[in-house]
C-alpha cells in the first residue's frame, strides 16, 4: 500500500482541503499520515525521513511571498537530505498554487478548481507508477473500468487545416481533461479518401479536418501521446467501411468504430452507395471490427432521429443495431444517446425514450456481449446564443446522468456558432463535468416516475411491433433483421421512415411526426397521435 503524508506548512493552519484529500487518497487504497497544521519545513523533512512515504501533500493559503520562501528553503533541505526522488504535490489558492508550479520538484499542483475526478485519476495513476504497466489504459473496457464510477469524457476536433487540428489536440491531451479525443475528418476524406481523384478540393476542410493519407492519421495520433494519453478515434468514412476500418486500426488504435447499418447511402445522400449495398458493406464493416477486436457503436438510431422520426422507429433502429452488432461478433458496443434530438422534447420524454432503448438493447446482453453508454447533448437543440448554450449543456448533462452513462460525449456550446478550439471545448467538458459530478452527489430518481414508466412501457411496444413486422416481411424469424433486402424492404414500404428524408431519399418520407406532451410521437393528417399499430396498418394493411 502506498502511504502519504500531509501536512499544512509554515504559519498556514487551514486544512479542511488537505483532509478532504487525505480521505479521498485513504477511499483509493492510499495508506494516508497527517502531521497537521503550522508544521515548520525541518519538521516536516524529518516526518518524510521517518515515515519515508512515497507521496508528500502540503498545503499552503497564506501569502504568495512567504511560500516562495518556505518552498525554496524545503527544496534546498530535501536536497541535502536525499529526498527529492519522492513526489511532492501542492495544495492552495490561485495565488500559492502559481508560486508552486515554479518549483520543478512539485509535480502536481491543486488549486481548488479541480473536479473531484481529476483528484481521483491522479492518485489512480500515481499508484499505477510503481507497476511496469501503462498508466492511463488503452482500451476501452480497460479504460471504463479504471475510471469508474466517474465516466469517460469525449469531444470531437476538426479544425479548418491538419496543423491547427493537430497543435489543438495537442493541447487537449495536455488538459487531462479528455479520456477520448474523437477526430472529426472532412467530408472529402470520410468520401473519397480512398479515391482522392474524386474530391472537390475547393471543399477541403468543409465539416471537419483535410486529413489526406495514413501519416496525417499518424500525426494527429503522435499528438495526443502526452498529458493523460487519451484514447483516440475518427469519423467513420462514409464509403470503403472495410479499408477506412482497417486505416484507422492501424494508423490511431482506434478506441472504437461509429458505423451504421443503414445510413452512408441513398437514404441521407452522403455517399453514393445504393441502400442495399450499404447496409451489406457496412455489416462487413461491423464484422471486420468485430474480428480485430475493436469496439463498436451503430449509430442508426439518433441518425433515425434527426431526420425527426417518432420514438418507436427511433428505439426499434436501436434495437436492430445493437442485434446485427452481437450477431456480427461484436464484444464491447457501444450505445450513443443523443439526448434532446429531436428538438423540443421534455427532459422527463427524453428520458422515457432512452430508458426504452435501453431496456430493449441491454436485454441482448452476456458474457460476450457488452454495452457501454453513452450520453450526448443533441447539436440541433443546442441554441446559437452561447450563454443560453451552456445551459443547455448543463443541464442535458445534469438529466442525463440518470441513464447510468459510462461515457459522456461532450459537444461544445459553440458548435452551433462555430468549430470548436480547445479553448472552448475545455470549458465545455469543465461544464458537463461540474454538472454529472453535482449529479453523482444524490439527486431524485427520475427513472422511478409513473409517468416515465409509463411512455417507456409504450414505446418498447411499439419499437417491438415494429420489429416484429419487419420479420414478418421473410419467415418471422430473428435472423431475417440481419438479411439486407427485409432491411432495405423495410425502408421501401415506409415500416422504417422520418419526414425529413421525403423528396430526397430512397425512404418514403410520409410519415408525420410533431412533438406532443414532451416526445416525438407519430400523428395522422388531423393532427392527431396515431397509434404505432394503426400507422403499420395502414402502411401493411391487415
Amino acid at each position: 500500500m502506498m502511504k502519504i503524508l500531509g501536512a499544512s506548512i509554515g504559519s498556514c493552519v487551514h486544512n479542511v482541503g488537505l483532509l478532504n484529500f487525505l480521505k479521498i487518497a485513504e477511499e483509493n487504497g492510499y495508506e494516508s499520515i497527517y502531521i497537521g497544521t503550522a508544521i515548520p519545513i525541518d519538521r516536516l523533512v524529518e516526518q518524510i525521513k521517518r515515515s519515508d512515504p512515497q507521496i508528500v501533500a502540503m498545503s499552503y493559503r497564506l501569502s504568495a511571498e512567504s511560500l516562495k520562501n518556505l518552498l525554496a528553503e524545503l527544496q534546498e533541505l530535501l536536497e541535502k537530505e536525499g529526498l527529492l526522488k519522492k513526489t511532492y504535490i501542492f495544495g492552495g489558492t490561485f495565488e500559492t498554487a502559481e508560486v508552486a508550479r515554479k518549483f520543478t520538484f512539485i509535480k502536481k499542483v491543486f488549486d481548488g478548481s479541480e473536479e473531484i475526478d481529476e483528484i481521483v485519476l491522479f492518485l489512480r495513476g500515481k499508484a499505477r507508477e510503481k507497476e511496469d504497466v501503462q498508466i492511463f489504459p488503452q482500451t476501452l473496457r480497460e479504460r471504463v473500468n479504471f475510471k469508474a464510477p466517474f465516466p469517460l469524457v469525449r469531444h470531437h476536433i476538426g479544425l479548418q487545416t491538419l496543423k491547427e487540428t493537430t497543435e489543438e489536440i495537442e493541447k487537449l491531451a495536455r488538459s487531462e481533461l479528455l479520456d477520448i479525443i474523437s477526430i472529426a475528418p472532412d467530408q472529402n476524406c470520410q468520401q473519397y479518401f480512398f479515391e482522392p481523384e474524386k474530391m472537390d478540393h475547393s471543399q477541403d476542410g468543409a465539416g471537419g479536418a483535410p486529413i489526406r493519407s495514413s501519416e496525417d492519421f499518424i500525426r494527429l495520433y503522435k499528438a495526443t501521446r502526452c498529458g493523460n494519453y487519451p484514447l483516440v478515434r475518427c469519423y467513420a468514412g462514409t464509403s470503403h467501411m472495410v479499408e477506412f476500418s482497417k486505416l484507422l486500426k492501424e494508423t490511431i488504435n482506434n478506441a472504437w468504430a461509429a458505423i451504421p447499418l443503414m445510413w452512408y447511402s441513398d437514404l441521407d445522400r452522403r455517399s453514393e452507395r445504393p441502400l442495399k449495398e450499404a447496409i451489406e458493406e457496412n455489416m462487413s464493416a461491423i464484422e471486420w471490427n468485430a474480428r480485430n477486436n475493436v469496439p463498436v457503436e451503430v449509430t442508426d438510431s439518433h441518425q433515425w432521429a434527426l431526420r425527426l422520426s417518432h420514438d418507436a422507429v427511433e428505439v426499434a433502429t436501436a434495437y436492430l443495431a445493437a442485434f446485427a452488432a452481437k450477431k456480427l461478433g461484436v464484444k464491447d458496443y457501444v450505445q450513443q444517446l443523443m439526448l434532446e434530438t429531436p428538438s423540443g422534447l421534455s427532459a422527463r420524454g427524453d428520458l422515457a425514450k432512452m430508458l426504452a432503448k435501453i431496456e430493449l438493447i441491454e436485454s441482448l446482453k452476456d458474457e460476450n456481449f457488452k454495452v457501454y453508454r453513452m450520453i450526448r447533448t443533441g447539436l440541433m437543440s443546442v441554441p446559437a446564443d452561447p450563454h443560453a448554450a451552456m445551459g443547455q449543456l448543463s443541464v442535458s448533462m445534469f438529466y442525463g446522468w440518470a441513464l447510468k452513462p459510462h461515457i459522456i460525449h461532450v459537444v461544445a456550446y459553440c458548435e452551433s456558432m462555430k468549430r470548436a478550439t480547445s479553448k472552448e471545448i475545455i470549458e465545455s467538458v469543465k461544464m458537463a463535468r461540474r454538472a454529472v459530478n453535482l449529479a453523482m452527489r444524490g439527486m431524485p430518481d427520475p427513472v422511478k416516475d409513473d409517468w416515465i414508466i409509463g411512455e417507456k412501457e409504450r414505446i418498447k411496444e411499439e419499437a417491438l411491433l415494429i420489429i416484429e413486422k419487419i420479420k414478418s416481411l421473410k419467415n418471422g424469424k430473428d435472423e431475417d433483421l440481419l438479411d439486407p433486402d427485409v432491411l432495405y424492404k423495410a425502408v421501401e414500404l415506409g415500416i422504417l421512415d422520418a419526414p425529413a428524408l421525403k423528396g430526397f431519399s430512397v425512404a418514403k418520407g410520409n410519415v408525420k411526426t410533431q412533438i406532443i406532451d414532451g416526445l416525438c410521437r407519430a400523428i395522422d393528417d388531423n393532427g392527431k397521435v396515431l397509434s404505432e399499430r394503426d400507422r403499420l396498418k395502414k402502411i401493411l394493411g391487415g
